[in-house]
């Protein structure tokens, strides 16, 4: 049991501090991140907008009683994100694949804490786990 919650708190943290570090570019109108959302049509409301969930999805992870709804939060962002990445602006944006790293590790790391949290997620729409 020890095992299991050192690996939930390091998926915790790893999806969270990458979620919160990328804020400061969105909410600060950071170049890259003005010309990402601009190249999707969706500059600046897409970037704001995107900003505030990321916010609520990291808060929501943090919390052990709100990981389950945070990660499925954070998987659904990120699931767009990649979208996004492998469908208009490529692997490499601006020269690297930061942020598509970025992306794909958050999505992992909610991926498996939606797994964990599924009883939690499955009681809020009434169905029981197997």
């Amino acid at each position: 049991m020890q095992l299991r919650n050192i690996l939930l708190w390091i998926l915790r943290l790893l999806a969270a501090v990458i979620l919160l570090q990328t804020l400061y570019f969105k909410f600060t109108a950071h170049p890259q991140s003005v010309k990402l959302f601009t190249e999707l049509g969706m500059e600046p409301w897409g970037r704001i907008g995107t900003g505030v969930l990321e916010l609520i999805a990291s808060v929501l992870i943090l919390f052990p009683r709100t990981t389950g709804y945070g990660a499925l939060l954070g998987l659904g962002l990120m699931a767009g994100a990649l979208f996004f990445h492998l469908t208009k602006l490529g692997i490499v944006f601006d020269g690297d694949a930061v942020l598509f790293t970025y992306a794909l590790i958050v999505f992992i790391s909610c991926a498996i804490l939606t797994f964990f949290y599924r009883k939690d997620l499955l009681k809020l729409i009434n169905l029981k786990s197997k």
